[in-house]
C-alpha cells in the first residue's frame, strides 16, 4: 500500500493518514481484500471495486461516494490487462492496481503537479489524462498497419488477409468500446448529483468528456476504415475472378467451333467425299487452324483481353 497526502503537490507518507486529510491510496486487489479499515473510509472502503474483477469502464453515484473502474485495451509487458478500481469521495482517493501502471502514473504526477491547487477529483481527472495521453499514437499506429495492409492488397499480396484484418478489426472494435464506456464514466461523473465536485473540476471533466468523444470518433472511422479494405480485398478477388473467367470463355469460344467441325466429321456418312479424299485431313487441319486465327483476330479487335 502507498500513501500520498494531497496538498499543493503530492507528497508520499509513511504514516497512517489521518481521517479528515486528503490523502490517495493505492493498493493491489490483494492488499484491499486484507484492509479491514482506513482512516476516513471505515464505511465507505468495501465499495472499492477490485483491479482483477474489472471488465468495462464504469461509476457508481453513491451518497457518500463514487466508485467504478477502468479497463483499458492496452496491456503491460506481460501481456497482463491494464485495468483499476476506485473509490472517490470528498477526501480521499483509493486506486487499486494490480499491473503498477497506476503507480508509475502518480509517481509522475507527484513529479510533475506541483504548486497547484489538488484535490483527491483533480487528481482522478490528472490521472485519467495521463492515462489517455499515448492513445492517439497507438490510434495512428494502427491507421499505419492498416494503409500497409492496404497497400499489401493493391499489390497482389493477398496471403493471410482474413486474419491479419480479423485482428486489427477486434482491436478497432476494442478502443471504441472503451472510449464509448469511459465516456459514459465521464459523464456520470461530471453529473456530479451529490456534490463531490467543484465548478472548476466540473468543467475539467467536461473539457475530459470531449476528448472522449473525440478519440471515440477516431476509433468508429477505424472500425470504418477496416470494412473500406475487406471490400477492397472483396473487389481484388472478384477481379481475380474475372480474369479466371475470361481465360476460360476464351478457350470455350475457341474450342466451340473446333467441336463443331469434330462432330460433322465424326458422323462418318456413306456418302461423305472428304472420307475418301485424298487431302480431306490436312485440309480439315487447315479450316481448324484458319477457324482458331480468326476467333483470335476477332476477340483481339473487340478487346476482349
Amino acid at each position: 500500500m502507498e500513501l500520498y497526502v494531497i496538498k499543493n503537490q503530492i507528497e508520499p507518507i509513511t504514516r497512517p493518514s489521518l481521517p479528515n486529510e486528503q490523502t490517495l491510496i493505492i493498493l493491489s486487489s490483494e492488499e484491499l481484500v486484507h484492509t479491514k479499515s482506513i482512516p476516513g473510509l471505515e464505511t465507505v472502503l468495501y465499495h472499492t471495486p477490485l483491479a482483477r474483477d474489472a471488465r468495462v469502464c464504469k461509476a457508481e453515484i453513491r451518497k457518500d461516494c463514487l466508485c467504478g473502474t477502468v479497463f483499458t485495451p492496452r496491456k503491460t509487458k506481460e501481456g497482463d490487462p491494464i485495468a483499476f478500481g476506485y473509490l472517490l469521495t470528498n477526501t480521499h482517493l483509493v486506486v487499486c492496481d494490480d499491473c503498477g501502471t497506476a503507480r508509475s502514473a502518480f509517481k509522475r504526477l507527484a513529479q510533475e503537479k506541483q504548486n497547484q491547487e489538488n484535490s483527491p477529483c483533480r487528481i482522478f481527472y490528472e490521472f485519467l489524462e495521463l492515462l489517455l495521453a499515448k492513445d492517439p499514437h497507438h490510434l495512428e499506429e494502427l491507421e499505419d498497419r492498416l494503409g500497409q495492409l492496404e497497400d499489401q492488397i493493391l499489390s497482389g499480396s493477398l496471403d493471410h488477409f482474413s486474419t491479419l484484418l480479423t485482428a486489427m478489426r477486434k482491436e478497432a472494435m476494442n478502443w471504441f468500446r472503451y472510449y464509448s464506456q469511459l465516456g459514459n464514466m465521464v459523464s456520470e461523473l461530471e453529473e456530479d448529483e451529490y456534490g463531490f465536485l467543484s465548478e472548476g473540476e466540473r468543467k475539467l471533466f467536461h473539457m475530459l468528456g470531449k476528448r472522449l468523444s473525440r478519440l471515440r470518433d477516431e476509433s468508429q472511422l477505424l472500425r470504418e476504415y477496416c470494412l473500406q479494405i475487406r471490400e477492397l480485398f472483396q473487389a481484388e478477388i472478384d477481379i481475380r475472378q474475372n480474369r479466371i473467367m475470361k481465360i476460360l470463355t476464351v478457350v470455350t469460344t475457341l474450342c466451340l467451333p473446333l467441336s463443331l467441325v469434330a462432330g460433322w466429321y465424326g458422323m462418318n456418312f456413306i456418302g461423305m467425299p472428304e472420307l475418301s479424299w485424298r487431302y480431306g485431313y490436312p485440309a480439315v487441319i487447315v479450316v481448324s487452324l484458319a477457324i482458331v486465327a480468326w476467333c483470335l483476330w476477332i476477340m483481339k479487335r473487340k478487346k476482349f483481353w
